[in-house]
């Protein structure tokens, strides 16, 4: 299969929603693409919605109700097939309408929100499956381009300063903080832009992946632009 992510070693590249999700992560390998070239018109789709907050979430049956053109159809199609195919997976996607999310600017040295790169945690075994059909796009990083932001000595330095405890009770305010997840890219890392409209599926940290964690982030939203997102 031909595509921009061949020459990849964290990119595994799959040809339909089945080898998604029931091809394993390995080696370097964390992220999981389903390639495709979308038909149809998503930007109608976008231009119909109703953004009532900075992020909505839209239903399936708000996408039924649009009046739409023939490109436009293939469009919610596509978007009502994804939805179904991650349900009848166990998964519970939401479709997002999204101006921007909520900036985290508490501190100057470290952020938690999801514009910096960081990665998903979960208790359980599961992964992050996301799709851009319209708007600025995810970026996601080799973990040997970054590295976590409380092992930099600056950084570990003034987090210190911050937590108000015993040192034996310093690891777990990094994880209830969150500030664990967030890594710092290398000066001459290379993001890997995802794309419109290929699904993907990204590792998460939990106590049964065999893989690190896939190292991603949440793109600046081009201005006057809503983003069009599925992810769960």
């Amino acid at each position: 299969m031909s595509n921009i992510f061949s020459d990849n070693s964290q990119i595994g590249v799959v040809p339909t929603f089945s080898d998604l999700v029931h091809t394993n992560f390995r080696g370097e390998m964390n992220a999981l693409c389903w390639y495709r070239n979308l038909d149809g018109d998503f930007n109608e789709i976008v231009a119909q919605l109703s953004l009532k907050e900075n992020i909505t979430e839209i239903d399936p049956e708000d996408l039924i109700a649009l009046q739409l053109s023939p490109k436009g159809n293939i469009a919610r199609e596509i978007i009502l097939n994804d939805l179904q195919l991650l349900t009848d997976f166990g998964a519970s996607p939401s479709l997002n309408l999204l101006k921007c999310y909520e900036r985290d600017d508490e501190f100057d040295f470290i952020s938690t929100d999801v514009y910096s790169f960081h990665v998903d945690r979960s208790p359980v075994a599961t992964d992050t499956f996301l799709c851009t059909y319209h708007g600025a796009v995810s970026d996601i990083i080799a973990n040997t381009q970054a590295e976590q932001k409380i092992l930099i000595p600056e950084i570990r330095a003034k987090l210190k300063e911050l937590h108000d405890g015993p040192e034996e009770e310093f690891e777990d305010f990094l994880k209830e903080n969150y500030f664990d997840l967030h890594y710092q890219v290398h000066a001459d890392a290379k993001p890997v832009n995802l794309s419109l409209g290929h699904l993907w599926r990204l590792a998460v940290d939990h106590p049964k992946q065999q893989v690190l964690p896939c190292i991603h982030r949440a793109p600046e939203e081009n201005e006057g632009e809503y983003r069009l997102l599925l992810i769960c």
